[in-house]
């Protein structure tokens, strides 16, 4: 009887060296009560993150005792710790929160009727004349930032115009030869970069220090050391979380061996 437990030890005790030893790809399902695609599902022991599919399905590699993180726009933040069970059935199923945001007290003066023209009849509030009230033609596009109209201003039109006779933009060539126009160019390319990265630290900063962390006072200083990359903008504008996600992380082992070389 003695015996037989002591084998019993032995072979539990293998067992589990051999579940905690073992990296494993598991199959997993997220479910909610909205939207369950592009969930970030963070593997925060091994720096491994992978999304959600369209049904919420993911797949990841783990091992004993990982922690994963299911974080969304949508829903509460989840960790979740691989059990025995999972490794050993290579899937899981998680169910996530709904984000709740508490919203301000609302007075509300007069009912609506929920007719638009009604409401908007009964409304006390005036709406701002413009230009076509008064029958002029106006501009409906985007309206331009200070720096985009400088530059505008400084490198518009051609610099040789042909009508009656033949002119040239003297506007357009001194600012050219003076480095004007040059200088203008990179500040928009600056402002752009500058929406882009607030954009970015938005939607991925606080899955990304989950990941990769790094000491609060330092983020800053970070995003804008991946901003001065020549290469932020291709990397980065119109890509996808993941794409986004990787380019962070190949900037982040450069910025921390720049942080180690100051040490020295």
């Amino acid at each position: 009887m003695i015996k037989t437990k002591r084998c019993f030890a032995v072979v539990f005790f293998f067992v589990m060296a051999s579940l905690y030893s073992q990296t494993v790809q598991i199959n997993g399902v997220v479910t909610g009560n909205t939207d369950v695609e592009n969930i970030h599902v963070i593997n925060k022991t091994a720096n491994k993150f992978t999304t959600t599919n369209k049904l919420g399905a993911f797949t990841i590699e783990v091992k004993l005792s990982d922690t994963l993180v299911f974080s969304s726009v949508q829903y509460s933040l989840k960790a979740v710790m691989i059990s025995p069970k999972i490794i050993l059935e290579k899937k899981m199923t998680v169910f996530l929160k709904d984000k709740v945001n508490e919203l301000d007290q609302v007075t509300v003066g007069k009912i609506l009727t929920g007719s638009l023209d009604s409401d908007i009849k009964n409304s006390d509030a005036e709406r701002p004349i413009d230009f076509y009230d008064v029958g002029i033609p106006g501009y409906t596009g985007k309206t331009k930032t200070q720096s985009e109209r400088r530059l505008h201003e400084a490198d518009a039109g051609k610099y040789v115009a042909i009508g009656l006779g033949v002119g040239l933009n003297l506007n357009k060539i001194l600012n050219g030869i003076t480095g004007r126009t040059k200088k203008l160019k990179e500040r928009v390319r600056k402002e752009h970069n500058e929406g882009l990265l607030t954009s970015i630290k938005s939607n991925l900063s606080e899955n990304f220090f989950i990941t990769y962390p790094l000491d609060e006072s330092l983020r800053t200083d970070f995003f804008y050391f991946c901003s001065e990359d020549e290469n932020f903008e291709k990397r980065c504008r119109g890509k996808s979380d993941i794409e986004i996600f990787e380019f962070l992380a190949e900037k982040m082992v450069t910025y921390k061996a720049n942080l180690r070389s100051k040490d020295d």
